[in-house]
């Protein structure tokens, strides 16, 4: 996984926005073990207290549970992470209609340019 990071947000936010992108996405799959913090922090060039805040975000979520002397898991339950799935793309999709509307695109224009683009796919 490539880590670079923006300087708009906290790093320990970018990083569990990236896991649960690679989470969702099937990078790791459900009841996978994670890499270990250490091992996170030296792959990201980052602290590995900053990685350890990311983890404890998405055990929060629910996408991760800890074992005890076994590391960090990612979730069994396929709910949770179609929930976080959709959560994300909410979260895009406002992202996308909010650049839409600062460039002047209705709605309309919105849509056409959508089925566009899926018609270039073809």
């Amino acid at each position: 996984m490539e880590w670079q990071f923006r300087s708009d947000s906290p790093i320990y936010t970018q990083l569990t926005q990236r896991l649960t992108q690679a989470i969702i996405a099937g990078a790791y799959q459900p009841g996978e073990r994670l890499p270990s913090v250490r091992d996170l922090a030296v792959e990201a060039g980052v602290n590995p207290n900053t990685v350890q805040r990311a983890l404890s975000d998405l055990e929060r979520d629910g996408l991760v549970f800890s074992q005890r002397t076994a590391g960090r898991f990612v979730t069994e339950n396929i709910h949770m992470i179609e929930n976080a799935k959709l959560r994300l793309a909410d979260r895009c999709v406002a992202e996308f209609l909010s650049e839409m509307a600062k460039l002047g695109c209705g709605r309309e224009e919105v849509i056409a340019l959508l089925q566009g683009m899926k018609e270039e796919e073809k």
